[in-house]
């Protein structure tokens, strides 16, 4: 897929975030199906800590210093340490939108960039600059998806109505 065509999905999944997770009311913004799965506010706290620490940086490292180590990153463990659950909704959100707006303007102004460096990692190998780019929408998928389902669990619990009238979820 042409670059441009992902810097473009990346900007409009911050769009789409924008429009999913504004107007969430308290008990939504931190309900959960199950003790293991992410809340609205766990989720936009991890995709603010990958925007900026994972996907951004890793792939600045890569196209500007292949060779170098990239930057540590633990991000289930973060939900933890960093106390998401203590977090602003709002705030986080706001964030989030701010760093995705960077990262889509830092990807428009990179002109002639060895897209074809790649960095070698000790475990999984070579990781190139389009893996990374490619994987950042893909990440976005997944949370759009994981935020959906959050969703329809919300609205399954909340409600007495049977929802198969909908369709298969």
């Amino acid at each position: 897929m042409e670059r441009p065509i992902l810097f473009d999905q990346l900007a409009r999944h911050g769009n789409v975030f924008r429009a999913l997770f504004t107007g969430l009311n308290g008990e939504e913004i931190r309900w959960k199906p199950a003790p293991e799965k992410w809340c609205a506010l766990e989720i936009i706290c991890h995709l603010h800590d990958e925007e900026r620490e994972d996907f951004r940086a890793r792939l600045r490292s890569t196209l500007e210093t292949p060779e170098l180590p990239w930057p540590k990153i633990d991000p289930a463990a973060w939900i933890t340490e960093r106390k998401c659950m203590e977090q602003d909704f709002n705030t986080v959100l706001k964030n989030f939108l701010a760093e995705r707006d960077k990262s889509v303007a830092w990807l428009h102004g990179l002109a002639d960039a060895p897209w074809h460096n790649a960095y070698l990692h000790p475990t999984v190998g070579p990781v190139s600059c389009e893996l990374l780019l490619t994987n950042w929408v893909a990440h976005d998928l997944h949370h759009l998806r994981q935020f959906n389902n959050l969703r329809y669990a919300y609205l399954r619990a909340h409600t007495t109505v049977p929802l198969d009238y909908a369709g298969k979820w």
